[in-house]
């Protein structure tokens, strides 16, 4: 059974377990460490963690800690507001195409009918009717070129 304190183990290329610590224990373990009834070694060995990692954890909270009382919104605050109304411009743009593409696929069943449109291929009999037909426009063109010059 795991310890309420591991967050997730995972294990480095060399297949040592590497435990992965919650922010709520690694707080706890900070706070009794600031409380000043046990020294750091008594905490490290108590929890079974490094010296240098609880070190390092006592060091994040000191650097960290003015943030708890500072006013206004903090740098990571205004990227989450720009990031949530970039997402809900995007809702928003799908909802509209999404609504542009229905609304195309109705018209075109109306236009078409749920067959779809006529096929463009020709037989062989209508490629010589059309192609001849064709040279007769071309020729007709032709000439009312050389007439009109």
């Amino acid at each position: 059974m795991r310890h309420e304190k591991y967050d997730k183990t995972e294990y480095n290329g060399e297949m040592k377990k590497k435990n992965t610590y919650n922010s709520e224990f690694k707080s706890k373990v900070v706070l009794e460490l600031l409380s000043g009834q046990h020294t750091l070694n008594e905490l490290a060995e108590k929890y079974q963690i490094s010296p240098a990692t609880l070190s390092s954890w006592h060091k994040q909270f000191q650097e960290h800690a003015a943030e708890v009382f500072r006013r206004g919104t903090t740098d990571s605050v205004r990227e989450l507001e720009a990031k949530e109304d970039e997402i809900t411009a995007l809702q928003q743009k799908v909802g509209q195409l999404t609504i542009e593409c229905d609304w195309l696929k109705k018209k075109y069943n109306e236009i078409f009918g749920p067959e779809g449109a006529p096929k463009t291929r020709f037989t062989r009999k209508q490629k010589t009717a059309y192609s001849a037909q064709n040279k007769h426009l071309d020729r007709f063109r032709l000439n009312t070129l050389t007439a009109s010059n």
